[in-house]
């Protein structure tokens, strides 16, 4: 055990590798680490970084040990943040060191950032006195040190002028602590005007806080209730106590707009953690979390990696977004894993959305989670009319694929000056390329896909893998010019569409592979809150959290898309999009319709939604689900095998089926060829574990794949706890 001591002989680190436990090194003298000291060790003929774990080491000849290399000048990483790796490696069975590997993304934030050099003013004048000197020395009155350029653009001069001053002996330079990355916010800097429901749900969520114990609070509001306002009073009584909070969002569009609500609410903006940030703004972001610094993040599900030091509440918005969940190396699902984070940290969890997933229904019905409930948009505002349009009945017109009697409603909205929305979860013109001479299909070299046409760039798209090709004249089959036809809509073909029957509109196509990227959709975001556009065509990415003033109509082109994919999740994941939707028409209380183009308007799904009933719906869901004993009430894992040829993949797929030990209360399906049976090059087939809900399902696939055949040539073996996916 490494104890608190400025000398021990060894220690256990965790490096960033598939390792199934931590490497014992040698501690040279006069080194001092501590369980969360984050070192850099050698590792073969590399030098990494690894994080001082906890436990004892091995016992290893002192001679074969090598050293520590040195000990970062870093906050340690806390006791409870060391336990949630250790919990996530043996909750989703994966290495430690690769969980560990998504708390070390940041390397060059080991170390302290650098001190700026600044200039302060001393008792000195200068020898002759000018204008822009006077400005110069009015604004640097106070003792307080500035840069050069930033005392330069605030007293409205240039910096020849600081220059001059600073050679007469005027200032002197001094050394300034690097800038935080942002401002302070201030929990009483704007406060709300809240309706009377949403003031019992804040209340509820500032007793909780204040308790500082854990608990876990789902905050259920219709679209534009202003859960928001309330999570955000939940924000402000953690601040108050001195604690750090992490804002869960799931979409890197989402950021911009809730960022100025922020810092509407609290005079500053929270700090940012995703994707998109540039490396050293990471860097930054890392390292004043670590210090304390930073007090909010708002950022995608890698932030809850972040190596918080004071985290007092995590709020998880639009909870049940499948982008929670990681499908990559460590497979998790950050919504559940905050909750563990918030357990093992013993602070409170807010869970926020407008269509809750089951499980957390279920949770809270079971007294496992307290709920509130907004049941009224903010200010009155009322809800859409919904509708369905049977699509039998008012057919399209050849060739298109609206039906007339949305596009009556487009028309009347143009007229009124109003916006719509047209919203289609598929991305580029057309899902399938097909010759009408031969038949042939584009599909994808190395994957089970068709090849999707994105017609703006002319191209056909595999967006699966990335492979990309251009799209031909002429038939790579048969060979016959101009006979390739495309099959089906996508958005830019609903686009071509909307133009040919509005040519005078503003029309805008939003996709997550805009041009541009994400720079691009946060102009194009803006622009439609402005009301710069009269018609706006989308994929999934407008169903969340945007607010669109002038927005009065949504039409949803396919309503039916999600609901005959065999995933047992297809009838909630349909009724949360298309309710979160139709959710952004009417927000600011104009009169607004939503519409849903449908084969099937007795659709359990569809009824729900045009009834505007959701409890009925959640009621029929969650007994189907307890009859079925599926999640939350019974559990699933997934296990995937992938290989170079079809023949390995299945092979030690059916290893696998054989070793699974005997169990009463878990069985194995499969294996079967996966839906997408080939991704990049390599055949998947998969095994579906169902049990109960108690039953040891980590303690089962361990054993299996223990017992099963080992890994050999191209053979890789992926574990799905709680799968969102069945591709």
């Amino acid at each position: 055990m490494i104890e608190d001591s400025p000398f021990v002989a060894a220690a256990p680190v965790l490096v960033p590798m598939p390792a199934e436990r931590p490497y014992t090194y040698a501690v040279p003298a006069g080194m001092r680490v501590v369980p969360g000291s984050i070192v850099r060790v050698p590792l073969g003929p590399r030098q990494v970084a690894g994080i001082v774990w906890d436990g004892g080491v091995e016992k290893v000849d002192a001679k074969k040990l090598r050293p520590i290399e040195q000990v970062f000048d870093c906050p340690p990483i806390d006791r409870a943040m060391r336990r949630f790796v250790d919990w996530i490696a043996q909750y989703t069975l994966s290495p430690p060191g690769m969980v560990a590997r998504m708390l070390l993304r940041a390397p060059e934030a080991f170390d302290p950032e650098p001190w700026i050099e600044g200039l302060q003013r001393t008792f000195a004048k200068p020898d002759r006195m000018t204008g822009a000197r006077m400005r110069v020395l009015e604004t640097a009155e106070g003792g307080l040190a500035w840069t050069r350029s930033g005392l330069a653009h605030a007293a409205g001069v240039s910096s020849t002028v600081i220059d001059g001053l600073k050679a007469q002996g005027v200032f002197e330079t001094v050394m300034i602590p690097p800038r935080p990355v942002v401002a302070a916010p201030d929990p009483g800097y704007a406060q709300p005007s809240l309706m009377p429901d949403q003031s019992h749900a804040a209340e509820m969520l500032r007793t909780n806080v204040a308790a500082g114990a854990f608990g876990v609070t789902l905050l259920d509001g219709v679209t534009g209730s202003g859960k928001t306002e309330v999570y955000f009073e939940a924000v402000a009584a953690a601040l108050d106590r001195g604690r750090q909070v992490l804002i869960l969002l799931p979409e890197i569009a989402l950021t911009h707009a809730f960022l100025e609500r922020f810092q509407e609410r609290f005079g500053a903006k929270p700090a940012e953690w995703h994707s998109d940030l540039p490396p050293r703004m990471r860097e930054r972001v890392w390292r004043q979390v670590a210090e304390g610094g930073v007090r909010v993040v708002a950022g995608a599900r890698s932030a809850l990696f972040l190596p918080f030091r004071e985290l007092g509440l995590i709020v998880v918005d639009e909870e049940h977004d499948p982008a929670y969940k990681q499908e990559d190396r460590v497979f998790y699902n950050a919504r559940d894993m905050a909750v563990v984070r918030g357990h093992i940290g013993g602070f409170p969890v807010v869970l926020a959305s407008a269509t809750p997933s089951v499980e957390s229904r279920v949770n809270a019905s079971q007294g496992r989670y307290h709920r509130a409930v907004l049941s009224a948009r903010f200010a009155e505002a009322a809800l859409p009319d919904l509708k369905t349009i049977d699509m039998r009945r008012a057919p399209p017109a050849r060739g298109g694929f609206l039906s007339p009697v949305l596009l009556g409603h487009m028309r009347q909205t143009l007229e009124k000056h109003e916006q719509s929305l047209l919203f289609l979860n598929r991305r580029g013109y057309a899902p399938l390329t097909l010759c009408r001479v031969c038949g042939h299909r584009f599909g994808c070299p190395v994957c089970s896909a068709w090849l999707v046409e994105h017609r703006f760039r002319g191209q056909l798209v595999c967006h699966h893998c990335g492979h990309n090709e251009r799209r031909p004249e002429a038939c790579p089959e048969c060979g016959t010019l101009d006979h390739l036809v495309a099959c089906g809509p996508g958005v830019e073909r609903i686009a071509e569409e909307v133009v040919a029957h509005f040519s005078d509109a503003r029309t805008i196509v939003l996709s997550s592979d805009l041009m541009g990227g994400v720079r691009r959709l946060r102009l194009e975001l803006e622009a439609i809150a402005k009301g710069e556009a009269d018609i706006v065509i989308g994929t999934q990415l407008v169903a969340k959290g945007h607010n669109f003033p002038d927005m009065t109509l949504v039409g949803v082109v396919d309503a039916d898309l999600g609901l005959s994919n065999g995933d047992p999740r297809a009838a909630e994941r349909t009724f949360q999009l298309l309710s979160q939707v139709t959710g952004r028409a009417g927000r600011t209380g104009k009169k607004s319709l939503g519409l849903l183009q449908t084969f099937q308007p007795d659709h359990p799904v569809m009824r729900a939604i045009v009834s505007g009933d959701a409890e009925a719906f959640y009621e029929r869901e969650i007994a189907e689900r307890e009859r079925a004993a599926l999640p939350p009430f019974g559990r699933l894992a997934g296990v995937i095998v992938s290989a170079a040829t079809r023949a390995e993949a299945e092979g030690h797929a059916r290893g696998l089926r054989r070793a699974a030990p005997q169990a009463s209360d878990l069985f194995v399906l499969g294996p079967a060829e996966a839906p997408l049976s080939l991704i990049g090059g390599r055949h998947r087939f998969r095994l579906l574990i169902q049990g109960e809900r108690r039953a040891d399902m980590q303690g089962f696939i361990r054993s299996m794949l223990a017992e099963g055949p080992k890994l050999r040539g191209s053979v890789r073996v992926q574990v799905d706890i709680d799968p969102q996916s069945f591709l």
